[in-house]
């Protein structure tokens, strides 16, 4: 099998426990209908449960996936940075999605956790665990 796909793979099986925590979060925020700042409640659940899922692929990705040797304040400034521009994508996507085109949550997340799998996965990949050798 291709090490690259091999790798995105296994990417992505880490990235379930993550994505299982975005989505309760999703489904927490929905049914006590917590909104805040003008925004829906499956907005806000998508936006925090990508948070906290962050945080657990983090650790997963850093020494299964990658199996890193750059120093965790070098990988996790990077992984996160990544990740931050994630942040944005879903919560823009999840925004327009679900406020303005008024399609379900679930419908939009799906979608949304597919674009920023692969957003997530190539800045992983080429920039945030990228060993030193192969930076030369």
């Amino acid at each position: 099998m291709n090490p690259h796909l091999k790798q995105f793979i296994q990417f992505a099986a880490v990235g379930l426990s993550g994505t299982a925590v975005q989505y309760l979060t999703i489904q927490g925020a929905v049914m006590w209908q917590l909104s805040i700042f003008q925004k829906s409640p499956a907005v806000i659940g998508s936006a925090v449960g990508y948070i906290l899922g962050s945080v657990v692929n983090y650790i997963l990705n850093y020494f299964l996936t990658f199996s890193s040797g750059k120093s965790h304040l070098e990988a996790a400034s990077k992984y996160f940075t990544v990740l931050g521009i994630g942040w944005c994508l879903n919560y823009g996507l999840m925004s327009l999605m679900v406020e303005h085109w008024l399609w379900w949550h679930w419908y939009a997340q799906v979608i949304t956790t597919g674009i920023g799998l692969c957003w997530n996965f190539g800045g992983s990949k080429l920039w945030a665990f990228k060993a030193r050798t192969e930076q030369s």
